[in-house]
């Protein structure tokens, strides 16, 4: 993992909790964890990971994902055994 996707993986798992994630970068960070990316419904993407499944919203119009999603996230990876 190069040091951008490590910087990003380090950020989720920060605290307090970031609101300044960029999307773009997780989905990067996602893809070189192993991660399948499909598009769902809206705005919507299915991520699987280590056999674990979520779905979470792109955030928009703003890049950046909120709290929530974050947590989200973080609950995820930490889920399909993936740590900073």
């Amino acid at each position: 993992m190069n040091k951008s996707r490590h910087k990003t993986l380090e950020a989720i798992f920060a605290q307090p909790i970031s609101g300044t994630i960029r999307w773009r970068e997780v989905e990067t960070l996602l893809k070189a964890l192993g991660a399948t990316l499909s598009e769902r419904a809206g705005s919507r993407v299915a991520v699987l990971l280590n056999d674990r499944v979520a779905v979470f919203h792109r955030p928009h119009p703003s890049p950046d994902m909120d709290k929530g999603a974050v947590r989200d996230l973080r609950r995820f990876l930490e889920n399909a055994g993936v740590r900073p």
